[in-house]
């Protein structure tokens, strides 16, 4: 079933939902379903699966020369997207991005999410190599979701990259896209950030997820001006616990957030990072509770690996 389907069926009520993260390399499947189970009491209708691009090491040779290796740390997102479907019997969300593809290895990964009967992408840009100041698309690849949003939408209509093909079968794939109610690090402004928030649902988008916050004012705000742009899909508030004390700084400098000055001052009371993680269950449970009242279609949850945090924050509200 599609996202959409799932929040149309929910009637109005808020459903539960995760994001999770691909184990790593050398891991096996077990590790992963061992932090999904204690959560599918909560019943969510879908799973999110991120996809991690590849990095650069360097490794030093005999010689003395560094030799430049490719490598991926969390690889496996369609295999784990069926692992999940074939375990818990619920939809997956596989993550695709433009960083790392050519068309036509987006291309092959979509048929494959296809045949798998995989019937949502959350389609972004994805992150720069963390050895590259910028995001450097490959040389056939795309530069901005708007454009790898594109492709899909031509594949739900049968239009593949060789137009020579004849009797092609059209995918029918659900797509989401990210947005940004505290913006997109790289757009000038809020105003431009919106702009190309409504391209992607012009071209087909049919519902957004959001950067994780802890303000639910952003968030309120946030909606409040897509619907004065013209974006009447849904937009599903992402949020996080706060775990521990480092992420005071961790998070906003990877996601571009704010941390309110009131969570932060009660953090950085704390003694130790346990006492860190009651202050952000706490936190997020009142978060979510606001959030349950104004109707949000669903809250979903980026667990990080940590299902423990998330399974008592649901315990209180679902």
């Amino acid at each position: 079933m599609k996202v959409c389907e799932h929040l149309k069926k929910a009637n109005g009520k808020t459903l539960f939902t995760i994001e999770i993260l691909p184990p790593l390399k050398g891991e096996n499947i077990r590790s992963l379903f061992d932090n999904i189970d204690p959560l599918m009491e909560f019943k969510p209708p879908f799973i999110d699966v991120t996809y991690h691009r590849e990095e650069y090491v360097y490794k030093k040779m005999p010689s003395g020369l560094l030799e430049k290796r490719t490598t991926r740390k969390r690889p496996g997102t369609v295999g784990i997207c069926a692992a999940i479907q074939n375990n818990y019997k619920i939809d997956t969300v596989p993550h695709i991005i433009c960083g790392g593809f050519t068309r036509e290895e987006t291309e092959n990964a979509l048929i494959d999410l296809h045949f798998l009967g995989i019937d949502n992408i959350l389609v972004l840009q994805g992150d720069a190599i963390k050895t590259e100041s910028r995001f450097i698309p490959e040389p056939d690849g795309y530069k901005f979701a708007s454009e790898l949003l594109e492709q899909v939408v031509k594949m739900n209509k049968g239009i593949y990259l060789d137009d020579e093909l004849q009797n092609t079968s059209p995918t029918s794939f659900c797509i989401g896209v990210a947005g940004y109610p505290e913006k997109h690090f790289s757009a000038p402004n809020l105003k431009a950030d919106l702009k190309y928030l409504k391209l992607k649902v012009d071209l087909g988008a049919e519902y957004i997820v959001t950067q994780m916050f802890f303000n639910n004012q952003k968030y309120f705000e946030f909606v409040d001006e897509c619907r004065k742009a013209g974006i009447n899909v849904p937009i599903i508030p992402g949020i996080k616990p706060l775990t521990g004390k480092g992420q005071l700084t961790i998070l906003p400098k990877a996601f571009h957030i704010d941390i309110p000055e009131e969570l932060s001052e009660a953090a950085e009371k704390c003694k130790d990072n346990t006492a860190v993680k009651e202050v952000g269950i706490e936190w997020c449970i009142n978060q979510s509770k606001e959030l349950i009242k104004h109707n949000v279609p669903t809250l979903h949850f980026y667990s990080m690996g940590k299902s423990d945090p998330i399974y008592r924050i649901a315990k209180e509200l679902f």
